[in-house]
């Protein structure tokens, strides 16, 4: 059988390791151990899928019209605004798409194919089943309000479309109309309907916008000719109203103004000059200087006045520059009056330009607007008679391409494929819950990972002894020497032997976490092979709330542990022997007092002195830690601590706080004992070739 080291030397089965590394080896191990489990999810897929198919699925069938759009159709007038041909471009394919899959050609299919009597389409007309979610909630709410004839239309639509699938060739402007049907007969027929209901639709909405458009051009070109003979009389009312000549008469005007202009400029230039001389001449008379008069006079008369030794010379001179003073001024009064009958003139002129001007801009706007008015006019009157024309000529922009045949196999459900789908879950499942069953795992499966999980080391395995009873185990043991239970208690004895070589354990306690994880067996079994070794061994009924040894042994527990402790016994008189083990036993009766306080007492460590010289070795089976601190107290005076856990059965977190109580108690758990192992279970889980209860070492017991 191997030894400890060998077990804790086995590889973890776990997919995921402790440091979160996925254990492909595991994995696989855990797969092939889950495999009668994933093969049950897979017949259950496959069986549930079978029965889908055959009971519960509804055969469908498919069937496809194709129809092709026109993009460039030839048209015997041409009329773009009016009424044109789809234009071919990829927005417009997908308008298409989406045209044949609208809700009114829908409703239209629904007209045609009476589609309101097919109880596919329209579920009012199915039987209800009572089990159904409508029924339940009908039921639940006190009533169900019959649908309304919209209703039933709007939901009966709906349906068709669900039934309905349009789909575009790529770089073609061929449309795919599929429809899928319980019957095989529908289909072709609705994907046939829906097509020519498509098409119709298209012939049916250039005819009503053929019809609108004439309507509209018939209205607007009515009122236009009314708006054109309007403009026209508007603009002869206006021209006889005005005194415009015409418009070569006005350039003519415009031409004596800018003559007068420069004349003003030269009278006015006149007038300033003999306004000068004037003002000159008025300001020397004044002066009374003949030379200065003169000189600013400048008359030749006045200069030989001036030189004449004439008596009457002075008076000369005055008077004849007065006539000159006269003279400047007649000149300038009639350079002014000349200025004046110029401006006058001009602003007359200027008057009328303006006037006439405004009269020809308003003649002439009145002339463009009956023009203009005129000419929309004519282009819609134009458009009324293509468009009168085109409504007889008319085709739809699609046509049929190839129409639906009847299909001979269903479309759906793909046997093929709902197989395939369900096997996939079934393993999907299985896998799941094998992984699931794996990673939920919280208990020790092998030595590897209780050493892993608490760091302590393990001793050894015990195997499931195949008893009913308690009593029967003894007799077990003693006949099947050569069992697998029998070595790995060899095992364990000589790994624990050697925990300490230098000081070998002789007082040992035996414990556990929870009760019924077989310390009180592994005591026994220690006891009866330490015994066989010549040794004398003393076996101490610790648990003095059960006491379980009457289960196993038959010898009456009136005295024994709690009367030496108390001291009302001698040790010799509560020790009993039995024969079939070679070794003493001291059981234990019902306490009258605490049994963590007997632990405690100094009683207690000067009975385990005593024994020490009486006994080679003492086994001290006692209570679970979890459940009484009786074993934390008794362990301060003990050798070694060995610790029970159960296979597959004891969970980890437990394990984790009993031996941190004794850590607590700065007790060290010396080693610990994977008791009631199944080499069934280990075989199922994997661990089968590192057990070695009847694997690949099965052939050296006898069990």
């Amino acid at each position: 059988m191997p030894g400890p080291s060998d077990e804790n030397r086995a590889p973890a089965r776990k997919a995921v390791d402790s440091g979160d590394e996925i254990n492909l080896l595991g994995l696989l191990f855990t797969l092939w151990n889950g495999k009668w489990l994933i093969a049950l999810c897979l017949a259950l897929a496959v069986a549930g899928s079978v029965t889908y198919l055959k009971y519960v699925a509804t055969p469908m069938f498919q069937a496809t019209a194709t129809v092709v759009l026109e993009n460039r159709q030839e048209q015997v007038v041409d009329l773009q605004n009016v009424m044109s041909g789809l234009s071919g471009d990829q927005a417009t394919v997908n308008t298409e798409v989406e045209v044949i899959r609208s809700r009114g050609l829908a409703r239209k299919l629904v007209s045609e194919l009476s589609l309101l009597e097919d109880p596919e389409f329209n579920r009012t007309l199915r039987t209800p089943s009572p089990f159904s979610p409508s029924a339940i909630i009908a039921f639940l709410t006190g009533g169900d309000a019959k649908p309304t004839a919209a209703a039933i239309l709007n939901k009966t639509v709906e349906n068709v479309l669900k039934a309905t699938s349009v789909s575009n060739a790529r770089q073609t402007y061929v449309f795919s109309i599929t429809m899928e049907t319980t019957s095989p007969e529908k289909s072709a027929l609705m994907a046939n309907t829906l097509a020519e209901v498509y098409i119709a639709d298209q012939l049916a909405v250039k005819y009503a916008a053929t019809d609108t458009a004439v309507e509209w051009l018939a209205n607007r070109v009515s009122e236009l000719k009314i708006e054109v003979e309007e403009a026209e009389q508007a603009a002869k009312n206006f021209n006889a109203s005005t005194d415009l000549i015409s418009p070569e008469a006005l350039e003519l005007l415009n031409r004596q103004v800018k003559d007068l202009r420069g004349r003003i400029d030269e009278a006015g230039n006149n007038f300033r000059s003999a306004q000068t001389a004037l003002v000159s001449l008025t300001t020397a008379r004044d002066s009374g200087d003949m030379p200065f008069m003169a000189q600013v006079a400048e008359d030749p008369a006045l200069d030989r006045i001036m030189v004449s030794e004439a008596d009457n010379a002075p008076e000369a001179f005055f008077a004849r520059f007065d006539q000159i003073v006269a003279r400047v001024e007649q000149e300038r009064d009639r350079a002014g009056a000349q200025l004046a009958a110029l401006e006058s003139s001009y602003e007359n002129l200027n008057a009328r330009i303006e006037a006439q001007s405004d009269d020809l801009v308003q003649l002439q706007q009145l002339r463009r607007e009956a023009e203009a008015t005129g000419t929309i006019y004519t282009y819609f009157l134009n458009r009324l008679k293509e468009t009168e024309v085109q409504r007889g000529i008319q085709q739809p922009d699609s046509r049929m391409l190839s129409e639906a045949v009847i299909p001979q196999s269903k479309s759906a459900p793909r046997s093929s494929m709902v197989l395939a789908l369900g096997m996939i879950l079934g393993l999907g499942v299985g896998v799941t819950v094998v992984l699931g069953r794996e990673a939920l795992q919280n208990t020790f499966r092998s030595a590897e990972e209780l050493a892993d999980h608490t760091g302590a080391r393990v001793l050894g395995t015990i195997p499931r002894i195949p008893v009913r009873k308690r009593g029967q185990m003894l007799s077990y043991i003693v006949n099947k020497p050569t069992s697998s239970a029998a070595e790995s208690i060899r095992n364990l004895r000589t790994s624990l032997m050697l925990s300490n070589v230098d000081h070998p354990p002789q007082v040992i306690l035996s414990t556990s976490s929870i009760p019924s994880e077989g310390k009180t067996t592994l005591s026994i079994l220690m006891a009866q092979n330490l015994a066989s070794l010549g040794k004398k061994v003393l076996l101490i009924e610790g648990d003095m709330r059960r006491r379980v040894f009457s289960s196993y042994f038959d010898m009456p527990a009136h005295v024994g542990l709690v009367g030496v402790l108390t001291g009302s016994v001698p040790l010799e008189e509560a020790v009993g022997h039995d024969k079939t083990l070679g070794i003493d036993i001291l059981p234990s009766e019902q306490p009258n007092a605490n049994a963590a306080d007997l632990y405690s007492s100094d009683r207690f460590g000067e009975m385990l002195a005593e024994m020490r010289q009486e006994y080679d070795i003492i086994i001290l089976d006692t209570p679970p830690v979890l459940v009484v601190p009786d074993a934390r107290v008794a362990a301060r005076h003990v050798d070694a601590v060995v610790f029970s856990v159960r296979w597959d059965s004891t969970h980890k977190q437990q394990v984790s706080a009993a031996i941190d109580m004794f850590t607590t108690v700065g007790v060290k758990v010396t080693g610990l004992v994977l008791s009631q192992v199944d080499p069934k279970g280990l075989k199922r889980y994997g661990y089968g070739q590192y057990g070695g209860y009847g694997g690949n070492y099965g052939g050296y017991y006898q069990n």
